[in-house]
């Protein structure tokens, strides 16, 4: 099929000669199917016509993003018995963050599962198994049974590291669709399951006012340096003029930490913004710190110490004794 590339991009469209909806997700035997090429589909992925919003399935960019959408996507790739869980079901129920980072480069395996008694689906787009799930904690989306929000958060909290598991937890905990306390009374429900000692670690500290999980990150390295902060603190002067918003901060000590995500602080333009409003902050007598990806997330990252810096700074600032 001749498919003309670069009126597409001219265009930013697939156009009207694309032989399948650019509304409707789509697989890759549909595509050849349709008589798209193996060659054309990935030049339209490379050119972000086209993206994949989980393992199996791609859809037109210019569709958008929606919950119907969501859910068209994995009822293409998802056995009509299976229940959704984890990352997928909270990407299902509209937590925005909860998919891991690059997810949309280098897919993982989607979270489906089977009642119990039914096996493990055994393909190469699900990461499967049996669970034990009471219908109570199953809701249905899109012709499509998901763990609820609840039981997911209680999912998601229950892995191998607590740096995932607070990022997971804080995003479901945004949705707002249950009350904190009812999520912290239900974890002794899953004692001696796998992982559960993570979500009793975690699931105090989970946040649902962080802004993204490297925040979520952040903040279980100030609980972790014994520096106890809160998220999305508003800045003002004496007068009660607004100066800036901080990720995460101590006001009784005035001191903060922030995190600087590609996406938002790496251009010239948004750095020179950030030096300017932090400077505002620190004239308002506020002491900061801002991390990177490199200080949370590898070997070498040093955020638990520089955390504990900044907390000694401001304990002596005011003349206290250090302790820890």
């Amino acid at each position: 099929m001749d498919l003309d590339l670069n009126e597409m991009l001219y265009n930013g469209s697939l156009g009207e000669t694309f032989p399948l909806p650019p509304n409707e997700p789509f697989t890759y035997k549909m595509a050849r199917r349709a008589g798209i090429s193996r060659r054309r589909l990935g030049e339209l992925l490379t050119n972000g016509l086209v993206r994949r919003p989980v393992k199996g399935t791609y859809l037109a960019t210019e569709a958008g993003d929606s919950l119907a959408l969501r859910a068209a996507c994995l009822k293409l790739v998802a056995p009509p018995d299976c229940i959704v869980v984890d990352r997928h079901a909270g990407w299902l129920l509209g937590a925005e963050m909860v998919l891991a980072p690059g997810e949309h480069l280098n897919l993982r395996p989607l979270s489906l599962y089977l009642p119990a008694g039914r096996g493990r689906l055994r393909n190469d787009i699900a990461d499967s198994g049996e669970r034990d799930i009471p219908e109570s904690d199953v809701v249905e989306i899109g012709g499509l049974r998901v763990t609820n929000p609840l039981r997911t958060a209680w999912d998601l909290g229950r892995v191998r590291w607590t740096d995932e598991a607070i990022a997971g937890v804080s995003s479901m905990h945004r949705l707002g669709a249950y009350e904190t306390e009812e999520f912290l009374q239900g974890i002794e429900r899953f004692r001696g399951q796998r992982w559960v000692t993570t979500l009793r670690v975690i699931g105090p500290l989970a946040d649902g006012r962080v802004e993204s999980p490297p925040e979520a990150v952040l903040l279980l390295r100030c609980h972790q340096a014994g520096f106890p902060v809160t998220p999305q603190v508003e800045v003002v002067t004496a007068e009660g003029e607004f100066v800036g918003r901080l990720d995460l901060a101590n006001e009784d000590l005035l001191a903060a930490v922030e995190y600087d995500g590609d996406d938002w602080h790496s251009s010239p333009s948004q750095r020179d913004h950030d030096q300017e409003r932090r400077e505002d902050v620190r004239q308002e007598g506020w002491l900061i710190e801002a991390f990177e990806k490199a200080d949370l997330f590898t070997r070498h990252g040093d955020a638990e110490v520089r955390i504990r810096q900044l907390r000694h700074q401001a304990l002596r600032r005011r003349g206290e004794r250090l302790t820890g």
